[in-house]
């Protein structure tokens, strides 16, 4: 299986996979007007990995079969401070 991957060009780090080039007919409209124009990134050959960098590619395989698109969000950005205040019992009001 090669897919076709995207990135959106309103939200930083965040990408669409399809199954065949500029065939965005199966993702929900709404998920496209939110995403933007896509800019193509690369065809990527899904049966030649055995892993993504940043998704799991047995979920990617997955959702491309059964809903013809995947959306790969950016994770969750670390508050640092609040992590080490937390870490060494710092209390703030």
């Amino acid at each position: 299986m090669i897919c076709a991957v995207y990135k959106s060009l309103r939200k930083l780090d965040t990408y669409l996979f399809v199954e065949k080039r500029d065939q965005f007919e199966r993702v929900p409209e709404p998920l496209l007007e939110m995403f933007g124009a896509p800019q193509l990134v690369m065809m990527l050959p899904l049966e030649k990995r055995s892993h993504l960098a940043f998704a799991d590619i047995d979920k990617v395989k997955v959702e491309l079969k059964e809903k013809g698109y995947y959306l790969q969000l950016p994770p969750p950005k670390v508050n640092l401070l609040e992590e080490y205040k937390i870490a060494n019992g710092i209390v703030t009001d």
